[in-house]
Formats: C-alpha cells, structure tokens, sequence
C-alpha cells in the first residue's frame, strides 16, 4: 500500500464530531474575564455556579448507573471566595462558571456529590460535562504551579478572570499565561496491519498507539518522525494530521497523526516499551488485544483505521476488548 492509497481512506477528513474533552461545549466568555466589576457581580448572581477542584478531584454525584457533574452556587461555599481565587471558564448551559480551588486537608462535604480523581471517571461522564470539569482541573493545577514569577520568585497577582497572572513586583512585572504540553500520538500501519505498543505498567494484554511530547525546535511531523523510531526503529515515509484532543493530565495537548511505515522491523532501543508488534484487523477484533478506551483519541485512530475496511465498525465488535479507563 502507497502513501497516497493509505490517504485515500477516510481517516483524516473533517470530523463530524469532535474527540472527547473536544468541542463547543462552553462559550469561553472572554468579555467576562476583563472587566473585575463583572466578576464581583457574577458572584451576587444566585444563577452564577462554581466548579469545585479539591487536589484534582472534581465533584460529582455517582449512582448505580451514572456519574454526573456537579456545580454549586458560591453560596454553597460558606464564605464568600476571594475574587483572585476564582477561574472564570465561560458561560455553560446559559449559566456563568468559575472554577475554584479549594485548599481543606479533607475534600469538603456537598449534598451534591462527591470528590472523584477525574482521570479515573472522566469517561464515565456526559461529553459536555467532562469538557467542563477538565478545562477546570487545567486552569487550577496551571494556578497552582505559577504562584510565584519563573522570572525573580515573587508572588504573582491573578488578572483576566484567573487567565493571567502578573508578577506582583515592579521591576518584574512579568505576564504568565496558561501553557499546555504538546504532544503527538501517531497510528502507524503497513496498510493492513497496525502498530501498537505497551508499557510494563500496564495490565497484560493492553496495546496502544505511539505517543510523545514534542521537544523544543521540532515540528509535529519531525516529532512523529522521532517517537515512532526511538520507541520501534520503525521508518515511516508519510505523516497525515488526524485530530487533537485536550487531554489535562495534568496539561497536554494530545495532536493526533495517521503514518504509512517505510520499514517494518521492530527493534526497542529505548526501552520505553515492554513490547510492540503489528497487529492485523482480525486480531483487533478477536479481542487478542485490549484497546484504548472509547473516549480516548488512540481509540478513534485505530477506529478510523480499522473501520476504512471493515464491514462491521471497530466498536460493534462483540469480542473487542476495550480499557475500561
């Protein structure tokens, strides 16, 4: 298979629909966050809600058969919150939310729900939710690590709705903006067979697609280029944007690619992974292999992939095994 006849799958046409954490799914409001006279009012607004973060853990309410967001009025609080520890996020469902990171040694009690690592249930939430409770988890751990100025060390001042923060000293005065970590996830393939690797910390039997941050200096499609033959020594001749998904755990940007291999040997150099081999579209659907979870961009690549020559999708495999996080 030709890198042009790989490319003339559908894999790396415009989406319909948007990966998981993806998506509209809050107007950012980017009006609120200038004027601090707003801020101050959003906080007499019975209607405004605030996101709770407690050490990364998101508050929602968890029943037998659902897991739900949960917001509370600032009210709820018990004190009122000081203006410079609130995150304006935007406006969702009509409603302001602001992000707010609580500092108790024990997760506070709400009626409402529950404290939960978001990383262990995000998949579990409504897509609009998730997109709501991981841009907060974001915003608070990006608060958390610049409390003090990278440039001299003194204490830095919250702005722009908590989306800035300025260096409180007047020589410095240096401007700190929220920072994300690139990285690529790439699905390498012959044509009819994939590449997947596995870490050693994961349970027996879990493959995924080739991931890595993007070092200083290097484009995405060099950064591919790079992880693919550090962690394989696989060669590839063709690099095709697939999608990006936001992934805050803790602050990455996940950009995923789509690469024809020009060489298919195998060989760990870096040890990185425990294992990596090829895998044909009747292994994936066997379940020899468990797969990234559903919510996940690895996932819609090998799914993209997989469903280009299938005649039943990837997810309606009966014996495809999946992550279940």
């Amino acid at each position: 298979l030709t890198p042009a006849a790989l490319y003339a799958c559908p894999m790396a046409r415009p989406r319909s629909d948007p990966n998981f954490l993806a998506g509209p799914y809050i107007d950012r409001a980017v009006d609120q966050r200038k004027d601090p006279a707003q801020l101050r009012a959003a906080l007499e607004d019975p209607a405004t809600l605030l996101v709770p973060v407690w050490r990364t853990h998101s508050l929602v309410a968890v029943s037998a058969d659902t897991v739900s967001a949960r917001f509370v009025p600032a009210a709820a609080l018990g004190e009122r919150p000081d203006p410079q520890e609130l995150i304006v996020l935007g406006r969702f469902r009509r409603r302001l939310c602001l992000a707010v990171e609580l500092h108790t040694p024990a997760p506070p009690p709400f009626e409402a729900g529950e404290f939960r690592d978001l990383r262990a249930i995000a998949g579990e939430l409504p897509a609009e939710e998730a997109g709501v409770l991981a841009y907060a988890r974001a915003m608070v751990l990006w608060r958390s690590r610049h409390r003090f100025c990278g440039r001299c060390g003194a204490p830095t001042v919250a702005r722009e709705g908590g989306h800035l923060l300025v260096c409180s000293d007047p020589g410095c005065q240096g401007q700190h903006y929220p920072r994300i970590d690139p990285a690529v996830i790439v699905l390498v393939t012959d044509g009819e067979r994939v590449l997947l690797g596995r870490q050693a910390s994961w349970p027996p039997g879990r493959y995924s697609t080739i991931a890595g941050f993007v070092e200083p200096g290097e484009s995405l499609e060099d950064a591919v280029a790079r992880e693919v033959r550090e962690e394989t020594a696989v060669e590839i001749d063709a690099v095709e944007y697939h999608s990006s998904q936001p992934w805050p755990f803790p602050s990455s940007l996940m950009l995923g690619f789509m690469a024809h291999a020009s060489r298919t040997e195998i060989r760990r150099t870096d040890q990185e992974l425990e294992d990596a081999r090829w895998f044909t579209r009747a292994e994936l659907a066997s379940g020899a292999v468990g797969l990234p979870g559903m919510h996940s961009i690895s996932f819609r690549l090998i799914e993209d992939w997989y469903d280009s020559a299938a005649s039943v999708p990837l997810r309606h495999e009966p014996r495809v095994r999946v992550w279940k996080r």
